[in-house]
């Protein structure tokens, strides 16, 4: 378990507590599961972010303490509310990725979508017992509503769905013309090889492979990031040091229906996070500490579970919690809110505006295009974790693109909702 003072550092996961597995069966040298997901019910967890100090001094001196990474706006809301100590507070600051929307004119950030498909080892290290390709959910990636234009209520023009929150979020405050754009481009595939005992996984009806696989999260986490500044093996440390992600990018690590557990896969399914990995600065940078901010978000096929989770559904989650709280309140200073209880259920105290929405009813928002419908996640607006009443958003929402998701504040609350 983690204390409530290294909670306050760690970036945020879209966890699904699944039923009870219905079945194990030996395959191949490896576990196969038969499990329904379609019965999940959505609950969270958090993981620290990950990295590697320098031993180098910091020269500059600047807000950001010497930090390389992504464009930021400051801002503040007055709220009374309690903070992480129990503390009373009126006066929470805050940063979100971009321009302030009073500058307007338009914001793109490059967002490099990193394709992973996996490997499933044997138990004798001989070679791979099965591949599974991520190719196919790329391209839907790309052709989603996360990167490509659609009609929304807060812009006069067809924009991407981030953009429209955004605007909608700050409708009172912009100049018509802000816009705070995504740039996709799809980098070098990376393959994830899984040591046998760590995963499980469901195979298709024609025997080929995979509705879905299941990994023990530590695991995963630790063949994800980078065990030293210059990895070449893993998905994030070859990324980096191939400089198809930079520190001003917005970064996917796009895998194929890859759900994590924690223990056992009766405590499943993590379907994404987001979080930054820091590495040593160097001169080019002033040896400012190097923040990659980066998601692990898997595409969901249909019908796996229930509550219209498919898709972009995390990958949308992920994507917003990354703009509104890039650096998952690292600093104990920026991103923190008052206390606050959803009616999922979900206690927190800090802007994650995927977590306030997540698992009820209206959670996704439906968009047809090119040729397939999406299914994005509706996200909480700022007014809601400001406690705004009435809020300034467009229209008085407190959550979009649909509003009617989300149309009461949550009631003032303790420490941890007690």
């Amino acid at each position: 378990m983690f204390s409530r003072q290294e909670i306050r550092t760690l970036p945020k996961v879209l966890l699904l507590m699944c039923a009870a597995v219905s079945g194990f069966a030996q395959n191949l040298q490896t576990q196969q599961v038969v499990r329904d997901l379609r019965n999940a019910s959505p609950a969270f967890t958090e993981l620290k972010p990950r990295g590697h100090a320098s031993s180098i001094p910091r020269t500059t001196s600047t807000e950001t303490r010497g930090i390389d990474s992504l464009l930021t706006f400051a801002g503040q809301f007055h709220a009374p509310g309690l903070d992480s100590q129990g503390k009373n507070r009126t006066t929470w600051r805050y940063r979100v990725v971009g321009r302030p929307p009073q500058d307007g004119g338009s914001t793109v950030f490059n967002a490099p979508i990193i394709p992973v498909s996996l490997d499933l080892l044997n138990y004798d290290g001989s070679g791979h017992t099965l591949h599974y390709s991520v190719a196919p959910f790329v391209l839907p990636t790309v052709y989603s509503p996360l990167f490509q234009s659609s009609p929304y209520s807060s812009s006069d023009l067809p924009t991407q769905i981030i953009d429209a929150e955004l605007r909608a979020e700050f409708y009172n405050a912009m100049k018509s013309n802000w816009h705070t754009l995504l740039n996709p481009s799809v980098k070098t595939e990376r393959t994830m090889a899984l040591p046998a005992g760590s995963y499980y996984y469901q195979l298709k009806k024609d025997g080929g492979c995979c509705e879905y696989v299941l990994v023990d999260d530590k695991v995963f986490g630790n063949l994800l990031f980078p065990p030293h500044p210059a990895d070449t093996t893993t998905p994030v440390g070859a990324a980096e040091n191939a400089g198809e992600i930079t520190t001003k990018d917005i970064s996917t690590f796009l895998f194929p229906n890859t759900y994590l557990y924690e223990g056992s896969p009766g405590n499943c399914c993590v379907l994404g996070y987001h979080t930054y990995d820091f590495e040593p600065g160097d001169a080019s940078n002033d040896n400012a500490e190097k923040r990659y901010v980066l998601n692990f978000s898997s595409w969901i096929s249909p019908g796996l579970f229930g509550g219209g989770l498919e898709d972009i559904t995390a990958i949308s989650h992920e994507l917003a919690e990354s703009f509104h709280d890039p650096f998952v309140v690292s600093d104990n200073v920026h991103n923190m809110t008052p206390w606050w209880m959803s009616p999922n259920g979900n206690c927190q105290d800090d802007l994650e505006v995927g977590d306030a929405i997540e698992g009820l009813p209206m959670d996704v928002y439906p968009i047809g295009m090119n040729g397939r419908t999406y299914h994005p996640q509706n996200v909480a607006l700022l007014q809601w974790f400001a406690f705004e009443s009435p809020s300034s958003a467009l229209g008085g929402a407190y959550s979009y693109p649909n509003p009617n998701t989300l149309m009461s504040l949550s009631p003032l609350q303790n420490a941890n909702c007690r």
